[in-house]
């Protein structure tokens, strides 16, 4: 692979890490390649295809991995055209046509689009990370292709590399590849009976297109190749009108089934949308969000999306809906951000539908089929049927109106090959006797290739073969897809996995104590990809900084994937150089649609790798700093001016582990374990120290405990004081533990499981008497409230004590919203910026403080993603630049826009950090707010 490195401008990586991240895409198959190329030019891809041409190595293109039949991997050189080769090279508006190079993500052209009122009409749930050329390899189609068609339908030119090397630019003309006209005019009949008989009939060649009475278009049958036929230099695709004004209707039926049954009715008044949900996806998505908007009566529901010149022409034609069908219930829906939120259920459960109702873990392989939208009732009930009798289970969704449903089913993969085969074969033979396609819009790939001689003749898949020989008569590209194809069950990822039980690290819970079972949640849905934070999202902080698949959670996980299958080990580079820049946010625990938590992944791989060996220094200097500062705070001044000699500061900070361009945090003049002392003991200190009485007695009654968390006590002290006051002043008495504990915060993140145990054994010492009253305990910094919310069941999972405690546990804003006579002050008109911690968004939620916020009717700008410090990560050497780039995704941008009047709220210790390193911003703790002017 040297000679080829030499050739490109762009990279060739061959390293052990690399060909982790991409042995899988969103499929159940594992395939390790040789190589990853993430060509820049057209030069690069032709140069690659050469190299790989005169060395007889096969030649995967892959976008986003996000296919879910395998078509994105492959055992010889994989590119990915996402890195580089990802820009749209023009946008005509009057003519409606976009040119675009393969790695254009779809998301990227709707919003050029957008302002001259166009967009691309297909619009998978994918469409925040799928790429252009994903999508032309797999005729991706979306809810709105009832009426704005599949990708073929948009494509006007492709310029192409063959398996020949040879550059082709394809049109409507089947003169662009020699022998494409001779090929259609042997087999017009075959071509016009077998193919093409319904809009979703996506599976094989879509060889219909090459008909005279279909336009001849050699560019259109190219579309859902697969990537077997060419590489995609740049592809020219026309663009539709946005409609003024959309409503959507959602229809509640007794069951999905039922709803099948109605759709000619839903059809004939002309949606641009229908999809179909199932009741069960309904109740995962309610699982992970905690509720879902209202929906209408029943057990399945059609979400319709109408169109119109005007809002009360779209209004019109959902109330004119609503009259024709047969719906049990229904509501119409005009205000959009309503309309988001329920279309979110569709798009979040595409991932989400990975758990069945009841926890295991479901798997696609059978996942796209589609039968003639009439028949679709009838297929769903006998599919029904067939799913019982094979003893698997999954939730429905999908395109309703075209006919195509997506499910995901807890198929015996790892224990059962063969039942897994059974099954499908089963289902194939069930969907060609609805005259339905294996694949309604993903493509066959590894998954279903080997079955298309259940749903075709002989004759048929000769001539698939054929086409694929005009183009690539070596079987270069995409070998084993669609044609001489691999058998369904080969290379599949789950089979011979090994059991990786607990080694004294978390318990893994919801994975029945199993890491590999845990780290394979990641099915490769590459949420993880995608810029999230209009939307309030925050995963993932570094692949956004760095656009590279190994710092995404989905890389990750790949990686440590190959770590419990034995493929390399704990100890290794890969594996280091992968959880390197996980910032351990915690992000995708709430983000991630399939639950991967890689913060506590990167926690448990580091404890299995350093337990009872050497550690790196930061370990020592960062993991143990609740220690340090313990000793720091007996004698802050001294160490505060020690800090303060900037050569003694920066040869201190390297000897530790940290990078030298850091700040160190400034010690209070007293800690806040002392303030209090001094209070109990009488002393005179300032009067904002001092808790306020309520002036009645119609707030609460009884003891809170303050959590007085490290970082709280010897560096903030005021804000334990604010809470002090906030409380009492509520009726209630204040205390804190008698003796100085820790919730092991910084012993997790360095992985020190059993360092971290020890902490929380004696918390759970120190609160027990008061838990056990039945009091709660208030947190005030987000990260160490977490880890008794969240970390301390997994690590003292068989103590009764950890379950009560972590119940007991709330975060300030949890704690006033049960206040019901406590209103919080008036603060009309003032602008607020707040930073929500990563933790908290993930573990803890935000709302009760969004309410809060609201209630005092300020103005809030809320900010979007980590600030890229992180606690311990941002202050290690090396993460400093990355840490930089990280607050530029969002803190930093909000905060030089924010003017000086604006108050900025971040209750995390570390964003109070990064925001007076990085803008010399001075941030307030909520309970600051609350108490202060």
């Amino acid at each position: 692979m040297a000679a080829l490195n030499g050739r490109i401008a762009g990279e060739v990586d061959t390293s052990a890490r690399r060909r982790a991240e991409y042995s899988s895409d969103a499929s159940n198959y594992r395939v390790r390649p040789a190589a990853v190329v993430f060509p820049r030019t057209d030069e690069d891809v032709a140069a690659t295809l050469e190299f790989a041409g005169d060395h007889g190595i096969p030649v995967t293109a892959r976008g986003a991995g996000t296919s879910v039949a395998g078509n994105a991997i492959g055992p010889g050189l994989v590119l990915d055209f996402s890195r580089h080769m990802n820009r749209i090279l023009a946008l005509d508006p009057a003519e409606r046509l976009a040119r675009v190079q393969p790695g254009v993500v779809l998301s990227q052209l709707q919003a050029a689009a957008g302002p001259h009122g166009l967009r691309f009409g297909p619009d998978p749930s994918t469409q925040d990370r799928c790429t252009l050329g994903g999508m032309i390899g797999n005729n991706a189609c979306g809810p709105r292709a009832v009426a704005w068609g599949r990708t073929s339908d948009t494509v006007r030119a492709l310029r192409i590399l063959d398996g020949t090397r040879t550059e082709r630019t394809l049109a409507d003309r089947l003169s662009d590849v020699p022998g494409l006209a001779e090929l259609t005019a042997a087999h017009l009949a075959v071509l016009r009976t077998d193919l093409g008989s319904f809009d979703r009939q996506a599976s094989g060649y879509g060889l219909e297109h090459l008909l005279p009475e279909r336009g001849a278009s050699a560019a259109k049958a190219f579309v859902g190749s697969e990537g077997t036929c060419g590489l995609l230099l740049d592809a020219t695709v026309e663009l539709v009108a946005l409609p003024a004004a959309t409503v959507l209707t959602v229809l509640g039926y007794p069951d999905i089934a039922t709803a099948a049954d109605d759709v000619a009715a839903v059809i004939a008044c002309a949606p641009i949308a229908v999809e179909g949900i199932d009741a069960r996806l309904v109740d995962v998505v309610r699982a992970q969000w905690g509720r879902v908007p209202d929906l209408p009566r029943g057990g399945g529901w059609l979400f319709v999306e109408t169109a119109g010149a005007t809002q009360a022409e779209a209004i019109a034609v959902a109330r004119r809906l609503v009259r024709t069908v047969d719906a049990l219930d229904s509501r119409i829906v005009t205000d959009p951000r309503a309309a988001a939120v329920l279309w979110r259920i569709r798009a979040d459960g595409a991932g989400l539908a990975g758990r069945t109702p009841d926890g295991r873990p479901a798997w696609p392989g059978w996942e796209d089929a589609a039968v003639p939208p009439a028949r679709l009732g009838a297929y769903l009930r006998d599919f029904a049927a067939l799913t019982q009798d094979h003893s698997v289970d999954g939730v429905l969704y999908g395109h309703i109106g075209d006919g195509c449903i997506h499910v995901r089913l807890d198929l015996p993969i790892a224990d059962a090959p063969q039942r897994f085969r059974a099954f499908l074969v089963d289902a194939a033979e069930l969907v060609v006797r609805y005259g339905g396609s294996l694949s309604g819009e993903h493509g066959d790939g590894r998954a279903r290739s080997e079955l298309l001689s259940v749903m075709y003749s002989r004759t048929v898949l000769d001539v698939f073969a054929a086409y694929k020989a005009l183009f690539d008569p070596g079987d270069l590209l995409n070998p084993g897809v669609l044609v001489a194809a691999r058998p369904v069950d080969a290379d599949l990822r789950l089979v011979g996995l090994p059991q990786v039980g607990p080694r004294k690290g978390f318990a893994f819970p919801a994975d029945d104590g199993d890491l590999g079972t845990a780290v394979h949640r990641c099915v490769g849905v590459g949420k993880c990809r995608a810029d999230t934070s209009a939307a309030g999202g925050f995963m993932c902080p570094s692949y956004l900084a760095t656009r590279d698949e190994k710092d995404s959670t989905r890389g990750r996980a790949r990686v440590l994937q190959e770590v419990v299958r034995g493929a390399l080990p704990w100890s290794s580079e890969a594996v280091a150089e992968s959880l390197d820049l996980c910032l351990s946010c915690r992000a995708c625990r709430s983000d991630c649609p399939a639950g991967v938590d890689l913060a506590t992944y990167k926690s448990e791989a580091l404890h299995r790798r350093y337990r009872h060996r050497p550690r790196p220094i930061d370990h020592y200097s960062l993991g143990w700093l609740p220690w340090w500062l313990a000793v720091a705070s007996r004698m802050p001044r001294v160490v505060n001016a020690l800090a303060g000699r900037a050569a003694l500061r920066r040869s201190g900070l390297r000897a530790a582990g940290i990078d030298a361009r850091r700040a160190v945090p400034r010690l209070a003049e007293r800690s806040f374990r002392r303030m209090w002392r001094q209070l109990e003991e009488g002393a005179r200190l300032p009067e904002s120290a001092y808790p306020a009485r309520a002036d009645s007695t119609d707030g609460g009654s009884g003891e809170v405990m303050l959590w007085i968390d490290t970082f709280t006590n010897a560096f903030d002290p005021e804000i334990a004081l604010a809470a002090a006051r906030l409380v009492s002043a509520l009726g209630y008495r204040v205390h804190i533990p008698e003796r100085r504990v820790c919730c092991g915060l910084t012993w997790i993140s360095t992985g020190q499981l059993d360092g971290a145990r020890a902490r929380l054994r004696a918390t759970l010492d120190a609160l027990d008497a008061h838990v056990r009253a039945g009091g709660v305990v208030v947190g005030l910094e987000p990260s160490c409230t977490a880890v008794l919310r969240a970390d301390l069941p997994e690590l003292l999972p068989n103590d009764p004590r950890s379950a009560a405690t972590a119940a007991a546990v709330r975060t300030l804003a949890e704690f006033l919203a049960d206040q019901p006579n406590w209103r919080p002050p008036a603060r009309s008109g003032q602008r607020v910026v707040v930073q929500p911690h990563c933790h908290q968004h993930a573990v803890l939620g935000f709302d009760k403080d969004r309410q809060l916020l609201a209630r005092m009717g300020v103005e809030v700008t809320e900010i979007a993603g980590c600030c890229g410090l992180a606690g311990n990560f941002g202050m290690q050497i090396g993460h400093y630049d990355i840490s930089v780039s990280v607050a530029e995704n969002g803190m930093l941008p909000a905060l030089r826009s924010a003017g000086d009047e604006a108050i900025v709220l971040a209750d995390g210790f570390s964003c109070r950090t990064q925001a007076a390193a990085l803008a010399e911003r001075r941030c307030r703790h909520l309970a600051q707010f609350l108490v202060g002017p």
